[in-house]
């Protein structure tokens, strides 16, 4: 079949379905930078993704099927094997944004019209629209959803298409953006308290704007947050703790565990006074090989990361 006729068909099943538009298997490569057979391998093989298909057994992809397309990219990228990203995914869809009484589409709509307002300013390079429009967003919504669901996947998303021209630019301009506001509200929650969170980078493994943002997060257990510079190194974290005297030491990783992490941590945690604890993706991913041991595991997720900081730091909760 030629690919106009292709085309035809994708446009004809898309009017009939007029809950959103479906787009063909060559368009979602052209977007998303992975090849057809890649796709279909993730189809068959894992069950990653489940396109929607014509009479004559085309494929055609949803605007959810390209987002996971990208989540999928976005954790291969992290190391971790494709044969466990389903798990992962899974576990992530289970966390239900904003509240059930809403509909998700209806929420997803919402997060998407903003993220539109946002991309334009960015690819306008318009700090001062850019602000306007980051101010207004949390006049709506509590700070983990405005970062989780809303400004870091199109993060996220704008990193993983530095391959276009342009978009190296955009990237800068928005992560420089998001960096500078991140900070902002972590000095306004600064306080004279001596004992204070530290939370750090593992090197290597988290960028700068991702450990900012899991330190607001912490910031949230109303507690005092000391966030330590990226690179920080990790052999010397014990010498920092021993000068600072923190309340906990939250390490932040976004990366696949490698195999002699636990150990790593666990040598850590007898080394220091207070509390280690793990954040980030790499939490959830290491969880069980932790299970058990001195180390608490944060999760990543806004809001889960806030409560269970709390209940370690108040003893209500076993590692």
């Amino acid at each position: 079949m030629s690919v106009n006729t292709e085309d035809n068909i994708a446009f004809q099943v898309s009017d009939a379905l007029t809950r959103e538009d479906l787009v063909p298997i060559r368009e979602v490569a052209r977007l998303t930078g992975v090849n057809p057979v890649t796709l279909r391998a993730w189809e068959r093989r894992y069950g990653l993704i489940q396109p929607t298909r014509t009479e004559s057994g085309h494929r055609l992809y949803a605007l959810s099927d390209i987002e996971k397309v990208r989540s999928i990219l976005a954790w291969i990228e992290r190391g971790v094997a494709v044969s466990k990203v389903g798990k992962i995914l899974a576990k992530a869809e289970s966390v239900q944004p904003v509240s059930n009484l809403i509909s998700s589409d209806l929420v997803r709509a919402d997060y998407s019209q903003w993220q539109q307002q946002v991309l334009h300013a960015v690819g306008n390079f318009d700090d001062v629209e850019l602000d306007r429009v980051y101010g207004q967003v949390f006049s709506g919504y509590a700070v983990p959803i405005v970062f989780q669901d809303i400004l870091m996947p199109l993060w996220r998303e704008l990193l993983q298409r530095q391959h276009e021209f342009g978009q190296t630019s955009e990237w800068l301009f928005y992560d420089g953006f998001l960096r500078s506001r991140v900070t902002q509200r972590l000095l306004l929650k600064r306080d004279s308290s001596s004992r204070r969170v530290l939370v750090s980078a593992i090197a290597g493994q988290c960028r700068e704007l991702e450990l900012l943002v899991t330190a607001l997060y912490v910031s949230k257990a109303e507690v005092g947050v000391r966030v330590m510079t990226v690179g920080q190194p990790f052999d010397e974290l014990t010498l920092v703790c021993q000068k600072m005297q923190p309340l906990a030491l939250v390490l932040v990783s976004n990366h696949a565990p490698v195999a002699e992490l636990p150990k790593r941590l666990n040598r850590l945690a007898m080394s220091l006074d207070c509390p280690v604890m793990l954040a980030g993706d790499a939490s959830d991913l290491a969880q069980e090989s932790l299970a058990g041991s001195a180390i608490a595991c944060l999760g990543n997720e806004g809001t889960v990361m806030r409560q269970r900081l709390r209940q370690f730091l108040a003893g209500n909760l076993d590692t």
